[in-house]
């Protein structure tokens, strides 16, 4: 019984060595350090500026597409995204799933969501058909007033088929018949009646 207490202050010993950093070969190791001479590199920081023309990791996509910002920090007037059936029909399927629940299915702030909240209503999208798409962007991305970011929730293109979405349902709530083509004026014509 004896060896085995006797054993057991040499097992503490060896366990607090363990996790000794003097000890453990990765700070041993030659490595740069910031604000430290880089082994190798001629009394050189170990922090350096980035290469000339290299983009940093995770941000691929053009600035404007981005963060909806044009080259002057203002927000861009349109979509840098080209805008087909396809991207619209993402932006549905987003929009439907994410901002229907607060800004209703015809972007109206219509919803019983916005029936219940005590603070203030989501208001109707519609109130935004004159300001730029950066801005309808920015808002889903960093939140505005009582909204919060959606960043977590919707990736950059699916942000932008939103965009795309909202402009489609302003279109189709204010557009006049002169808007309508004419293959389809005729139907609303006979519709009317």
């Amino acid at each position: 019984m004896r060896p085995r207490l006797a054993l057991l202050p040499v097992l503490a010993a060896a366990l607090a060595l363990a996790g000794c950093p003097r000890l453990d070969p990765m700070n041993r190791q030659p490595k740069a350090k910031p604000y430290r001479a880089a082994p190798g590199a001629g009394g050189a920081l170990g922090m350096r500026a980035p290469p000339e023309g290299t983009v940093p990791h995770g941000q691929l996509l053009p600035l404007e597409v981005a963060t909806g910002l044009g080259p002057d920090g203002k927000a861009v007037a349109v979509s840098p995204v080209p805008v087909d059936a396809k991207l619209l029909a993402r932006g549905r399927a987003r929009f439907n799933v994410i901002c229907a629940a607060c800004h209703g299915v015809l972007g109206d702030g219509e919803s019983q969501v916005a029936l219940n909240m005590s603070l203030r209503r989501p208001p109707s999208l519609h109130q935004f058909r004159d300001v730029p798409d950066g801005h309808v962007f920015r808002v889903m991305s960093e939140g505005f007033g009582l909204m919060p970011s959606y960043a977590a929730e919707l990736a950059v293109e699916d942000r932008w088929a939103i965009v795309a979405y909202v402009r489609a349902l302003q279109l189709s709530q204010f557009a006049t018949l002169d808007q309508v083509p004419p293959e389809a004026r005729g139907k609303l014509e006979q519709e009317g009646r």
